[in-house]
């Protein structure tokens, strides 16, 4: 019986790693094959706020297959690719930021159909993500930023589907500006949040290395 002590964990943790690998590689080809339908969106509805969701799923895509590359390995490792995800949540904020300013010197109405049919099978496929993803939410830093992630997507989902609505109501392209600033906005906070989390974890790991090492 001694010999078998410790096994069901052993099994335990396995299972939920291959568990997580299951739903990180579900999740990575929805956000490849949905960035590919919103690029081609924003280019023939000339959208701001579609072109950022297509770089945001981008964004989740390269998220995921890190993630996926980490699955069980240390937490430190884990907290550092936590940042890394962070860092490339800000990098799409960036490229928002620069296409809006683009946009304000170079104005255009969107192509609302175009916007709106984009919109609402990426919020579709976002809600999917989603749902795979929130039983690993509280796994640890490396699922936890995944799940941000997948969330903000929702938020951007529904945003771009409201900024059709308005396209199609006002006959303008400001509503498709103010919304890809928005989202801009939530970049930020997401890309402040995962951050503060990793470097978070990364201190705690360096106190108890430290602690052990005094020992």
């Amino acid at each position: 019986m001694s010999e078998c002590c410790g096994c069901g964990k052993t099994m335990d943790v396995a299972a939920m790693q291959a568990d997580q690998r299951r739903v990180l590689r579900v999740v990575l080809c929805i956000n490849l094959v949905t960035f590919v339908m919103m690029m081609f969106a924003a280019w023939r509805s000339h959208s701001s706020s579609l072109l950022s969701g297509s770089l945001d799923n981008l964004g989740d895509a390269l998220t995921y297959a890190i993630s996926l590359a980490v699955v069980g390995a240390s937490t430190r490792k884990k907290a550092k690719v936590a940042f890394f995800k962070g860092l490339l949540i800000l990098g799409a904020a960036v490229t928002v930021g620069v296409q809006i300013s683009w946009r304000l010197v170079n104005p255009a109405v969107p192509v609302f159909e175009a916007m709106g049919i984009a919109a609402a099978l990426n919020l579709l496929a976002n809600g999917l993500c989603l749902w795979l993803l929130t039983p690993h939410r509280t796994g640890d830093v490396n699922m936890a930023s995944a799940w941000e992630c997948s969330r903000n997507d929702i938020f951007e989902g529904g945003a771009v589907l409201l900024a059709a609505a308005l396209v199609w109501l006002f006959g303008a392209g400001w509503p498709d500006l103010l919304i890809a600033a928005a989202l801009l906005l939530m970049f930020l906070r997401s890309s402040a949040r995962v951050l503060r989390a990793s470097l978070r974890e990364l201190r705690v790991h360096t106190a108890k290395h430290m602690d052990s090492a005094t020992k």
